[in-house]
């Protein structure tokens, strides 16, 4: 068995005069494969009855910390998938496993880094919880080492660009959205659920992360677009952008004609919130109308804390405006270029 194992190891380095950049995932899943002797899990038995009820505990414990109903489904594919993937019950699961079932998503399965980074930082906080609770008594993901992910530039619309994304809106409806995420900086979660009571002249109250309520600010364009936006409809949803009736895919040609204006019609307006899909692919559509490159709801948050921050609003500000409750999450969002630096130098330091 050793033989075969060095074996295959010298196979793997021959195949470059050096380590490439793949070796180590490469040797993780080779070595994965075995424990004293070769690795064998076709026989054994997966108990998911008292599987499922940690998973459910452990989810009922995020639902009180306040998380989304996304976030919460997030977590419980994730870890249903790694069970699988492995074949193990959760409290037999070791190290190694965790660290060939990221191997094996990488190299075998082709994802990027940072769905290999969430899918193991959803790992981690599932095992640190059952650790926390003394549900198990070692906890394996303790040993497991953060992915490093390249650091890549996440830009900001420039003003340009912005103009480009106005003049391609076809609806009072597409201009409000638009507007409001730039003014506010909301997520698209945040957006989905605004109703109309809560809509307070220039400001808004949005629900944040952790049924965490704050205020945001609409500016003069923000609030026109509102205005103009509400007054095309009569409906009676308390929702500010709420959920069609309908879906637009039928041969009913009638309906496909008001793909875009459904909102004016008030029996195709329902009193829930959109989904959070739907509204990301009004922005994409948008995006591509304009010819901007990702177009998402996310950069309109990173992009209104740009421009505020360059306009002098201080940080602290902006980060409260996001909802952050560290500064250095407010920092991550910022697109600042050498030439902001060298203008603010000029002005701050003597």
């Amino acid at each position: 068995m050793k033989m075969e194992l060095k074996s295959r190891i010298m196979q793997l380095l021959i195949q470059n005069d050096k380590l490439y950049s793949g070796f180590s995932e490469e040797l993780e899943i080779i070595l994965g494969d075995y424990d004293i002797g070769k690795r064998s899990t076709e026989l054994s038995v997966v108990d998911r009855t008292s599987d499922q009820a940690l998973i459910q505990r452990f989810i009922t414990a995020k639902v009180v910390k306040g998380l989304s109903e996304r976030s919460l489904q997030y977590y419980t594919t994730t870890i249903r998938f790694f069970l699988d993937y492995i074949h193990k019950n959760i409290t037999e699961v070791t190290s190694d496993d965790i660290r060939l079932y990221i191997a094996m998503r990488v190299k075998r399965d082709g994802v990027t880094d940072v769905t290999a980074g969430n899918e193991l930082r959803n790992l981690r906080s599932f095992y640190n919880w059952l650790y926390t609770e003394e549900l198990i008594k070692t906890n394996p993901v303790s040993k497991v080492e953060s992915i490093k992910q390249k650091k890549t530039k996440k830009e900001a619309f420039t003003e340009y660009e912005i103009e480009l994304i106005r003049n391609a809106c076809r609806t009072a409806r597409e201009t409000a959205i638009v507007e409001v995420l730039l003014s506010t900086g909301c997520r698209v979660n945040e957006l989905a659920h605004i109703k109309r009571d809560e809509v307070k002249e220039n400001s808004v109250l949005v629900h944040g992360k952790g049924n965490k309520d704050r205020t945001v600010y609409l500016n003069a364009k923000a609030h026109i677009a509102i205005e103009r936006y509400m007054s095309e409809r009569s409906d009676k949803s308390e929702y500010i952008f709420p959920k069609s009736t309908v879906t637009f895919l039928g041969r009913d040609t009638r309906l496909n004609s008001m793909r875009e204006n459904w909102y004016k019609e008030p029996e195709l307006v329902a009193n829930k919130p959109p989904d959070i899909s739907s509204i990301e692919h009004i922005v994409r559509d948008i995006g591509k109308r304009a010819g901007v490159e990702k177009v998402h709801p996310h950069r309109f948050r990173r992009t209104c804390a740009t421009l505020a921050l360059r306009r002098g609003m201080p940080i602290e500000q902006v980060s409260r405006m996001l909802g952050h409750e560290q500064i250095s999450t407010t920092q991550i969002y910022l697109d600042l270029s050498e030439q902001d630096l060298e203008q603010a130098h000029r002005k701050y330091v003597v």
